[in-house]
């Protein structure tokens, strides 16, 4: 199975001078936890979750009109859509992730590969495995 087979395709995205507000609202509008987060070419930067909004912003003190640029992780794992899904689970799991945005041939983002998306379209064996292994004990410290 490849990935095209159970990602997310076409995300709505946000720049990175965005506002914290607008990914939120994004968020809330297409009922998903996080936002890519792209350059003026559309190629990946970052991505931004509501736990980012909620601990690297709401929990510092920040307001609304925060920039994305400011909460967001930048060390993003990308997938393409030709890759295996197994694959991409286990470079899931060795980073610890929940998510993967998906690049096309250009490097532009089409498309996000989520836990959720593992859990309705692949094995019971990879759903598991990957639980398993972004479940375990952050290396981090901290909220986030």
């Amino acid at each position: 199975m490849q990935v095209q087979e159970i990602m997310s395709r076409n995300p709505t995205c946000c720049g990175r001078a965005d506002t914290i507000r607008d990914a939120a609202h994004i968020m809330a509008e297409k009922s998903v936890g996080s936002v890519p987060v792209v350059n003026d070419m559309g190629e990946p930067v970052g991505i931004v979750t509501d736990r980012d909004i909620c601990c690297g912003a709401v929990a510092q003190g920040k307001g609304v009109d925060t920039p994305v640029s400011e909460v967001m992780s930048t060390d993003v794992l990308t997938t393409t859509p030709d890759e295996d899904v197994a694959a991409c689970c286990d470079k899931m799991e060795e980073r610890q992730v929940r998510r993967a945005i998906v690049t096309d041939e250009n490097g532009k983002c089409c498309g996000i590969v989520a836990q959720a998306d593992v859990a309705r379209g692949a094995s019971d064996r990879e759903t598991a495995d990957l639980v398993q292994e972004i479940s375990k004990p952050e290396r981090k410290s901290g909220c986030c």
